[in-house]
């Protein structure tokens, strides 16, 4: 790293965003020998915080792998072969492995994060939290960079060959590019979440139709329960009782179904989480570049926010490297038309999951999603279908 001055910084990448996108790119950049700085809004506690998906695909796990970041993941993560679909007086295990040779693990966004600073604070990886002011320059030329304020108060000015936008949905990223198409749906429902510190009830994740609203069964580790209730969006998490949580859950869940009980534990967190999908085309303009929830949201269904992020850093280092290493801009230039095929296809699957299992009131949708429940759990075709999207594509 250069200072050309006091308050300006030269490097070959400008990360802005801390969470699992921007650290596992420069993780994947410093690999190949490539230059970065990781600017964030957030503290670092803050960052190290978050509790967000908890699922990850194979191809993100064997990624991770791959980059020198599983060993805490095949030791402490959980690997599940497949998922459990629920209906009324109805269980159905889709098993992934035996349909298509893929597993998935539950390892939540909190733990990669901690395993990627871990990795970068090994690497003295520059970072700069609980930045202000940040504005992207000079994007559509080949020197672009980013000027911010520091958390002492100081302006600073970074300079860089490219900037990669992993700043989420709110940051300054996707306003930098001009024009490009917005596609935006947000669903009459939301998620009504609950952290509880009791061992889950299930070896894999329960995905429950109820005709009282969807309800998800799922876990952060072997002590710790994390369940969700369909609701109505702007539900007051303090409006319900530890008491009623529970019993809706049991409702919702199938408790005493073929013997099956739902146990109960202190619940230590509660919120509620709205559910939207988003896309933004194009992921790119001149030498920036988004990645994750800066081009993209989906709802929770289908587990694929993080794996998305992943996928998008996945094109994105070999991109950059070419294009600083070697000055070749054809991965760079195709980045955005490559990474768009995936998130369309994760934004469908996450949609197509979401519809099949939330109650939107019409008797007539109820029954077209009784059916299509019942053709998933008893058709391979439809099984393996499922299986494919939620356990991912391996990386192209």
């Amino acid at each position: 790293m250069n200072a050309m001055s006091t308050d300006t910084l030269r490097t070959e990448v400008a990360i802005i965003g801390a969470g699992p996108a921007g650290l596992l790119l420069s993780h994947l950049l410093a690999a190949q020998g490539v230059e970065s700085v990781v600017l964030e809004t957030r503290t670092r506690d803050y960052v190290a915080a978050r509790i967000r998906a908890g699922i990850l695909e194979q191809s993100s796990v064997d990624l991770l792998t791959e980059a020198g970041l599983g060993e805490r993941l095949a030791r402490e993560g959980d690997q599940h072969r497949g998922i459990y679909l629920q209906f009324p007086h109805e269980r159905h295990h889709l098993d992934f492995v035996d349909l298509i040779g893929r597993s998935v693990w539950v390892y939540g966004q909190t733990e990669v994060t901690a395993d990627l600073v871990a990795a970068r604070d090994a690497d003295d990886q520059q970072f700069f939290y609980s930045i202000s002011d940040t504005a992207l320059h000079d994007v559509d030329t080949d020197r672009p960079y980013v000027t911010f304020t520091d958390a002492e108060g100081a302006p600073r000015r970074v300079e860089a060959v490219a900037v990669a936008g992993c700043d989420g949905s709110f940051g300054p990223s996707r306003g930098a590019i001009p024009g490009g198409s917005t596609w935006e749906k947000t669903y009459p429902y939301a998620w009504f979440g609950i952290l509880a510190d009791v061992a889950p009830s299930t070896d894999e994740l329960i995905y429950a139709w109820h005709p009282n609203g969807f309800a998800l069964h799922s876990m952060r580790s072997e002590s710790v329960s994390r369940l969700y209730l369909q609701v109505e969006p702007g539900t007051d998490p303090a409006s319900w009782s530890d008491d009623q949580i529970w019993d809706e859950l049991a409702t919702r869940l199938g408790h005493g179904q073929d013997g099956w009980t739902l146990t109960p534990g202190p619940v230590t967190d509660k919120s509620v989480l709205p559910m939207r999908s988003y896309v933004h085309a194009p992921m790119q303009h001149g030498r920036l570049f988004l990645a994750g929830d800066a081009a993209h949201i989906v709802p929770p269904t289908g587990a694929k926010g993080l794996n998305l992020a992943i996928a998008d850093v996945a094109l994105l280092a070999p991109a950059l490297t070419d294009l600083v290493r070697k000055k070749d801009a054809r991965l760079a230039d195709a980045y955005s038309q490559t990474a768009l095929r995936r998130v369309w296809r994760c934004t469908h699957f996450s949609w197509w999951m979401t519809t099949m299992l939330h109650r939107s009131g019409d008797p007539f949708d109820e029954q077209l999603q009784l059916s299509q429940l019942r053709w998933v759990t008893s058709s391979e075709a439809g099984a393996t279908g499922l299986a494919e999207n939620y356990a991912g594509m391996p990386f192209a």
